[in-house]
């Protein structure tokens, strides 16, 4: 099976957001570890927050994450400057698709930015969403992780 993101970018902070709006999307959603926080790390790097910022009056945002660690994920929601919802179990879209119908929008108008093709970028494609996958937040992550996220983008037709 091949999964084609609409966007493949170097990382979270390339997304063009007038572009975005411009294409009628209201709503962002984004993954939550390796995407825009360190992996099991807990905190938001002050970069990624003034980031944040920049667009969150823009667009419904909400960060949507498959760890089903309540304490880690009601810890994310007191640091985000959006929603949080964890145990989302992508790629399955039921819980992003809950979500939207909360907010009022169409999957057509919302985007699922992250860092895997098989979680993220799929439960966008099956939602109907647009897709962004984007390279780690972390830079220095270990060899297991790099290895895994090599594999899991051979999926990815170019």
């Amino acid at each position: 099976m091949f999964i084609k993101p609409d966007y493949n970018l170097k990382n979270i902070y390339e997304i063009n957001f007038e572009e975005l709006k411009r294409q009628g999307i209201k709503c962002i959603m984004f993954d939550l570890d390796s995407t825009v926080m360190r992996s099991k790390s807990a905190t938001f790097e002050p970069e990624t927050i003034n980031w944040f910022n920049t667009f969150i009056n823009d667009f419904e945002v909400a960060i949507i994450s498959n760890n089903p660690n309540k304490d880690y994920i009601e810890n994310a929601s007191k640091l985000a400057p959006c929603r949080v919802i964890g145990h989302a179990k992508k790629p399955n879209p039921e819980v992003a698709k809950k979500y939207l119908d909360e907010v009022g929008i169409k999957p057509e108008q919302a985007v699922m930015v992250g860092d895997r093709p098989l979680t993220d970028i799929l439960v966008g494609k099956r939602l109907g969403s647009k897709t962004i996958l984007v390279g780690s937040i972390n830079p220095s992550e270990n060899l297991l992780t790099k290895l895994v996220r090599a594999l899991e983008r051979s999926t990815i037709k170019r």
